[in-house]
């Protein structure tokens, strides 16, 4: 129902009723015809009502044709009050605010800025909508790892990765990979042979790069020599690795390397085969578990 100041109705003789509005702007009161139907009595100018003085109470209704104030988008609330007069079909059927500073418009109940009529998660929690909502009112899931934003501890997971409950990264597994030091550098020296090269194509031909954590690349010395010597040696041939497989493609933030000098001989040093066993590069591969 209707009250205030806005629409006025009388009696007068016969099927003719009375209306009246005053509008906020000017209060000026205008008092209009309506037939024993309810509808206004038009002049013989297009659009323009008959209109006459009058005591004034509540009328059935308004009269658009009669420029009275109206409910253009049907949703209960009047123009004059509405601030989102013209809403469609479809922004209603969830229902309006029925005051407020949004009196009229689309409600949004948990207040995610999506509003009731497009939000598939209209009962968000404030804790829910603390990361942020995607374009149908859901929580974001940055990473589509099936986590949203707001519980994901691993906010950043690549792509495809599985998962556990808070967001983070599951281990497969690793790879590992022994370079023989004497097939994969020249004697005292850090240029990659050719071997060594075809044996490293073969290794990332084979490596789902996608699902590298980390590549780890350590290189090792034998026993002849100074610890400062071996220690420069074995890092300079790790890098020398390390770059190799850069420049194949391997991602340059998914590669670690160092050396480890003389420090951690795999065989005895006092034989020239054991010798040749501790000269090598270590490579180890750990990697992502894969999303089902």
């Amino acid at each position: 129902m209707y009250f205030g100041h806005k629409v006025l109705i009388g009696i007068v003789t016969g099927t003719l009723l009375l209306t009246a509005v005053t509008t906020a702007a000017t209060d000026k009161i205008t008092h209009h015809f309506i037939d024993s139907e309810g509808n206004p009595v038009i002049t013989n100018r297009p659009g323009e009502c008959v209109e006459t003085p009058n005591t004034s109470n509540q009328p059935v209704r308004l009269f658009e044709r009669c420029n009275d104030i109206g409910d253009r988008d049907k949703d209960g609330i009047y123009d004059d009050d509405d601030v989102c007069p013209d809403n469609t079909p479809e922004e209603i059927v969830k229902g309006v605010y029925q005051g407020g500073p949004q009196k009229g418009c689309s409600l949004d109940s948990d207040s995610d800025g999506v509003p009731n009529y497009r939000d598939d998660c209209p009962q968000n929690t404030p804790l829910e909508i603390s990361k942020g909502v995607d374009a149908r009112g859901c929580p974001l899931d940055s990473d589509q790892d099936g986590v949203p934003d707001y519980k994901d501890l691993c906010p950043n997971t690549p792509f495809g990765v599985a998962v556990d409950e808070n967001g983070c990264e599951i281990i497969e597994g690793s790879l590992e990979l022994v370079l023989a030091g004497d097939v994969t550098f020249a004697y005292d020296k850090t240029v990659l042979t050719a071997q060594a090269q075809t044996t490293l194509d073969e290794l990332v031909q084979r490596t789902p790069l996608d699902f590298v954590k980390i590549i780890e690349v350590v290189g090792h010395t034998d026993g002849v020599g100074s610890q400062e010597y071996n220690q420069t040696l074995s890092e300079e041939r790790a890098k020398s690795v390390a770059n190799y497989l850069i420049n194949k493609g391997v991602p340059h933030s998914k590669i670690h390397h160092w050396g480890d000098g003389k420090s951690k001989p795999i065989a005895s040093n006092q034989t020239k085969v054991g010798r040749a066993q501790n000269r090598r590069v270590e490579i180890k591969i750990i990697l992502y578990k894969k999303k089902n």
